[in-house]
């Protein structure tokens, strides 16, 4: 899966890989599939929550599995692997820090992005954010998560008529695998595919990213919950256990 070993976590195969080679692979992948009409390298991320899913549903599993490579964007999962895989992940690749480690290195190599995803105020702010802080990189378009299955055709031929070399897609999981698995073959003229979450959110400015001690221990998680009580509460009452259960029962 994608050019790096894997650990397995939680059933899923997570690369080892640290951020810059993260970064590096994806220019050097959009670079690679530049006018080759072959199918986008996808990459796509796991924390507890989709672990969690995909202990629950086969088919979130199988989703997640269509991925050319997945990340680990929860430290838990690499704490864990720390302590008990035979080959531990050393390194989290959450996706609202590898935007901006991709970015530096797209400004320089002149590869392009395209954010589909997130309210179209938020999707606006996180491109003009994007912009601000990287005035050398190019945005080959951008749209906004909140369209029908009836408008998706339209939405393909945007991308495809735009040419990006990198998209992010923030529709959250599992939307966004399912949009990616339903039009991957349709997108051929993008190098590479990201699923983002709610990377949207953060790069807008919208939401705030916990303090980077929480981050480091494994809880931004909490912080979220403290800050969305309502929204977040029961889901990580409920997907902790079950992601714990399932690093402790479907990893090596």
């Amino acid at each position: 899966m994608g050019h790096w070993p894997t650990t397995l976590l939680g059933g899923l195969p997570v690369v080892r890989c640290s951020m810059d080679e993260a970064a590096q692979g994806f220019i050097d992948e959009a670079l690679l599939h530049r006018g080759s009409s072959a199918k986008p390298f996808y990459s796509t991320s796991a924390n507890g929550q989709v672990i969690a899913m995909c202990a629950k549903k086969a088919d979130f599993q199988d989703l997640m599995l269509e991925a050319d490579q997945i990340h680990a964007d929860g430290m838990p999962m690499i704490m864990y692997s720390r302590m008990f895989s035979s080959h531990p992940v050393s390194e989290r690749i959450a996706t609202t820090d590898l935007v901006h480690s991709v970015a530096v290195k797209a400004e320089r190599a002149g590869v392009s992005f395209y954010f589909l995803g997130g309210t179209e105020e938020v999707n606006a702010k996180a491109v003009a954010a994007m912009r601000t802080r990287y005035p050398n990189l190019t945005f080959a378009g951008r749209r906004n998560g909140y369209f029908k299955r009836g408008e998706e055709d339209a939405v393909i031929a945007d991308i495809q008529a735009s040419k990006p070399d990198i998209l992010w897609i923030g529709l959250g999981f599992p939307l966004e695998q399912a949009f990616v698995s339903r039009n991957i073959d349709r997108l051929r003229s993008v190098g590479v595919i990201k699923t983002s979450g709610g990377l949207f959110d953060f790069v807008s400015g919208k939401n705030a990213r916990a303090p980077l001690w929480m981050q480091r221990y494994g809880l931004e998680w909490a912080y979220r919950m403290y800050n969305e009580p309502r929204r977040l509460t029961m889901r990580y009452l409920l997907s902790n256990p079950a992601a714990i259960r399932a690093l402790f029962t479907h990893s090596n």
